[in-house]
């Protein structure tokens, strides 16, 4: 994930976008100190810098869930083997990546005295580390469950999920990560189909409101539908590099479930049915959307919204006799700000520089730096810098307040605006095969037209490394020729290459 490095050794610069985009992401992610590796290959400690933004997601989407009527609970990290087996799509679509427990105990060895796995506490039936709490969660809601009068039941849960991955990046795809996952139960087929696209319209508010990255709403192809599932729906969000990200996912499951775990209800004509359900989810993988959305050559940048600290502040005093006058303004700076809703820190720290704070600050993507020293206080203004542009004014200290505001929500903006028009700009459409090829090998989205079968999707995907990543809900529903078979086509779907 990280390259090795001896602790005294600091990184001063990182890796231009141009030269090196992948070792630019994991130079940001270091710098900015969001996370570093554990011991555990592919796992991650989440620094505090980086928990903080992952926290503020958090309070954001779990303020919309709840006010959407859903309702917080918690269910085991472990699940019994078994559970998995009544459900053989699902357990497919898993079984590659489980974590597994054997036994319960450990004992020393009395040769080497180094602990070891007892082999007298083998469990009887052995344990999957929660991959996804499908399973566990629907031998619960069977029990749950007996009348209409107990639907809809909404259920979002945050958690640890543990996913056996060979390949890691951080925040992009680690064996350990963090999420939230809803689980509902409905009367109807109507009513579960109303709750997943509810769902995907709440985490595309989350990305575009706070997060500051739009994306093509849409629904996977068969391939590329959850395991288990009757659809699944996406929101693909594209990166500075051209390629996709699948920010979050929300899945209607039908009755597939519900017919194995028998989840029943007594409808109101007093006749048994079997449920209809809907699962979804959003990972700490938005934070890796997040630094490769709106991050540059200086480091991270973070949407005003989402910035666990929206402005710094920096005292600057040459002299020693100068530092009680200017901690003195700059303290009614930050109860000022805060009383206004600004989330803001002061950097008094005295063993490190001005100059070091700012590439500091700069580097873990403050929205906002303000400078203030004997000078700005004798002109009654501060120093205001914006971290996106590196735009520098002068601010009078009696329009500060009005005016960082207006900053922030200016920065918001022109970060989804780009965002936006990258998307626009980068996304091509394809009338022929070659055009496909050249348009993802180029880092582009491209749209063409499909004829619906795995075998066409297959050969593309071997061909060009680019996969289906949604049948858009607003594209052009006008029919055509599958650009490969020549066979008819619905719509266009959008082909990308992809993390």
């Amino acid at each position: 994930m990280f390259a090795k490095k001896k602790k005294e050794v600091v990184k001063k610069t990182l890796t231009k976008r141009s030269e090196n985009y992948s070792q630019w992401y994991l130079d940001v992610v270091e710098t900015a100190e969001l996370a570093e590796n554990s011991p555990v290959r592919g796992c991650m400690v989440i620094k505090p810098h980086g928990y903080a933004i992952w926290e503020r997601i958090q309070h954001e989407l779990d303020r919309m869930i709840k006010e959407t009527g859903h309702s917080n609970a918690y269910f085991p990290v472990f699940i019994p083997k078994s559970f998995f087996d009544k459900e053989a799509e699902h357990v497919e679509g898993f079984a590659k990546e489980s974590a597994v427990v054997t036994h319960y105990r450990l004992q020393q060895d009395a040769t080497t005295g180094k602990l070891r796995t007892d082999p007298d506490a083998k469990l009887t039936e052995e344990l999957i580390v929660r991959p996804t709490s499908e399973t566990v969660i629907y031998d619960t809601y069977a029990r749950w469950i007996q009348s209409y009068r107990d639907l809809p039941l909404l259920i979002n849960q945050w958690a640890n999920v543990v996913r056996w991955e060979m390949r890691t990046r951080p925040f992009l795809r680690t064996a350990e990560f963090l999420w939230q996952e809803g689980h509902t139960v409905h009367a109807t087929q109507e009513g579960a189909e109303e709750e997943t696209k509810k769902m995907l319209g709440v985490y595309q508010t989350l990305l575009e409101d706070y997060l500051a990255i739009p994306s093509i709403a849409g629904k996977k192809s068969p391939s590329e539908t959850f395991a288990g599932a009757d659809h699944t729906y996406t929101l693909e969000s594209m990166m500075q590099d051209g390629k996709a990200l699948q920010s979050c996912t929300s899945h209607n499951l039908g009755q597939n479930f519900a017919k194995s775990f028998n989840i029943q209800f007594t409808d109101e004509n007093e006749k048994q049915q079997y449920a209809w359900q809907t699962s979804w989810g959003l990972s700490t993988r938005v934070i890796g959307a997040l630094i490769m959305s709106h991050s540059d050559d200086l480091g991270l940048v973070l949407p005003p919204n989402i910035a666990p600290i929206q402005v710094v502040l920096i005292p600057i005093t040459p002299n020693k006799e100068d530092e009680e006058e200017v901690l003195s303004v700059v303290t009614k700076i930050e109860e000022q700000l805060k009383a206004q809703g600004v989330r803001t820190h002061l950097d008094s720290r005295a063993h490190i520089s001005p100059g070091a704070k700012f590439g500091e600050w700069e580097k873990k993507g403050i929205p906002v730096r303000i400078e203030i020293g004997p000078k700005d206080i004798a002109k009654n203004t501060v120093v205001v810098a914006r971290r996106d542009n590196q735009n520098k004014h002068d601010i009078l200290l009696e329009q500060l307040a009005d005016s960082v505001k207006e900053i922030l929500q200016e920065m918001q903006v022109a970060l989804l605006t780009t965002a936006r028009e990258r998307l626009t700009q980068h996304t091509i459409v394809a009338t022929n095969y070659q055009e496909l090829k050249e348009g993802v090998e180029n880092g582009k989205f491209v749209l063409a037209h499909w004829d619906g079968t795995a075998k066409t999707e297959e050969k593309i995907k071997a061909e060009t490394k680019a996969t289906i990543r949604c049948i858009p809900f607003d594209g052009e529903k006008d029919k055509g020729s599958c650009i490969i078979s020549g066979k008819p086509s619905k719509q266009q779907v959008v082909f990308a290459k992809a993390y």
